[in-house]
């Protein structure tokens, strides 16, 4: 009776402990799931911890190896941190100004940096209008400026935000005010062109009245331009993300998508968008049920604001608006999502840039001024790990992780999804039409039904041969002896 009163006491406590941060995933019908926590907060990191100050509107963050560059904007300069095997983080630079010949100049607003297959830093020193090129020791090595082109208006300001450099040398800029899409140098600094620019969203009924408005009344109305990018991120396959915050929606109160924009893009070195698009919903815009969040709740879409990819094919998206992380696989299905806006663990007040190292995600917060790690869970690595295992053609070991996910989250639908993909990879096309059907996976479903169906049409051949046979056989048989057995008789 004593064990049992202990154990009640402490009972409600552990029931009514609220996970890290609020994780949540849709069904095929579209319908918001709870699912257990994908990621955890492990470390949140302020400049203070460092003896630095506090961050101040910090923009941009860059992760390469185990340094983590921050472009801390509000106090114009670069913070560089170096994280260990133990877990922990050491100071290893603050940089606010470059030595140029005998004269030191000061970073005004950097917003982005970008440390390049070379170790080359690239930075985008914002309100200063130039992207400056440093060697490993924070040597000046080059700068470049506004190019001096018919393409670029020459009235508008040079303010470099965002940028990436390939493995050729290639600098690809995305400017503030530029919405022709990213800029292009080459290796020497000389500016190329253009590249992945937004299409055009242009609605039919506007463009009517414009077709029929005089002049004047065509001054005051929306131009119909591009939309510029927010920020760009390269993979380990030399492809470049870009976000976009700008894209229409027909009903914006009851969350009804009809048309919309390309919120996040895969863009070639041609600026091509490969990004593919077979989950569930077409759309990778974030929330997509945003009518239904709640009294108070933010309005319309998410605002995507940064995106990074990891070396699993899966990539995360950067929500500002709700404060949220939403991840997607290579298809294009929705993994999960996680985070909100607050002033708990887990959650920001504003994040404005996202990276990763591994598996662990790193967000920044520019009004909180911090930075917050976030590791796999069990429940996050075992995703991860059916992912990597179909993806190496081991659809065993796929499929038993995949079983390991639906014991921790029964309301999943892709790992039904990835058991019948494993299933249906080694052979197992009843079962895996089974899984199919669980979640109405129909182009899953059809094409193990046809799988099925050849290989009982295969099992079976002889049998359909035989009844075939019997069929065009046994009538003039039977016919033949009816009339033999009617002679037989007459006689």
């Amino acid at each position: 009776m004593i064990f049992c009163t202990i154990a009640l006491l402490f009972l409600p406590l552990s029931l009514g402990a609220e996970p890290s941060n609020y994780t949540y995933n849709y069904n095929f019908s579209g319908d918001t799931m709870a699912s257990p926590d994908p990621y955890r907060v492990v470390d949140y990191l302020l400049g203070t911890d460092f003896g630095v100050g506090p961050f101040r509107e910090a923009q941009g963050l860059f992760i390469r190896e185990n340094r983590i560059y921050i472009c801390d904007t509000g106090n114009n300069r670069i913070v560089l941190l170096e994280a260990d095997d133990t877990g922990g983080y050491t100071l290893k630079a603050v940089v606010s100004s470059v030595r140029i010949g005998e004269e030191e100049s000061l970073f005004s607003g950097p917003q982005d940096i970008f440390e390049d297959a070379k170790g080359f830093l690239y930075i985008a020193d914002t309100n200063n209008g130039r992207i400056l090129k440093l060697n490993r020791d924070w040597g000046f090595v080059s700068a470049i400026f506004r190019p001096d082109d018919e393409t670029i208006d020459p009235e508008m300001d040079f303010l470099p935000s965002k940028l990436v450099v390939d493995k050729t040398g290639r600098l690809y800029l995305q400017a503030l005010n530029m919405n022709k899409g990213l800029m292009e140098f080459n290796n020497r600094g000389e500016f190329s062109g253009f590249v992945g620019a937004e299409k055009v969203m242009v609605n039919p009924i506007d463009y009517f009245w414009k077709s029929i408005a005089t002049k004047a009344q065509r001054e005051t109305m929306d131009l119909f331009v591009p939309t510029e990018y927010n920020n760009l991120h390269l993979d380990h396959e030399g492809f470049i993300y870009v976000t976009n915050s700008s894209f229409t929606l027909s009903d914006s109160e009851t969350g009804n998508i009809t048309d919309v924009g390309t919120p996040v893009k895969r863009l070639t070195p041609t600026g091509t968008d490969i990004l593919l698009h077979n989950g569930w919903n077409e759309f990778i815009v974030g929330d997509t049920a945003w009518g239904m969040l709640g009294p108070g709740a933010p309005k319309g879409g998410s605002r995507f604001v940064d995106v990074t990819s990891l070396e699993n094919g899966a990539y995360v998206c950067l929500d500002q608006k709700r404060g949220r992380l939403f991840t997607y696989d290579s298809q294009g299905n929705m993994l999960y999502a996680f985070g909100g806006m607050g002033n708990r663990e887990g959650y920001f007040l504003f994040a404005s840039a996202l990276e990763h190292m591994g598996s662990s995600l790193f967000v920044l917060d520019s009004q909180a001024g911090s930075l917050t790690r976030f590791d796999l869970t069990g429940y996050g690595a075992a995703i991860n790990a059916a992912m990597e295992e179909y993806a190496a053609g081991r659809y065993p070991e796929s499929g038993a992780r995949w079983e390991e996910v639906l014991k921790m989250n029964g309301n999943y639908d892709l790992a039904y999804v990835g058991i019948g993909r494993a299933a249906y990879q080694q052979g197992e096309f009843e079962k895996a039409m089974y899984y199919f059907k669980i979640k109405y996976s129909v182009e899953n479903y059809a094409a193990a039904f046809q799988a099925y169906r050849k290989e009982w049409v295969e099992r079976n051949l002889w049998i359909i041969v035989l009844a075939l046979g019997l069929l065009f056989v046994a009538p003039p048989l039977w016919r033949s002896g009816a009339k033999l057995v009617k002679k037989i008789q007459e006689a």
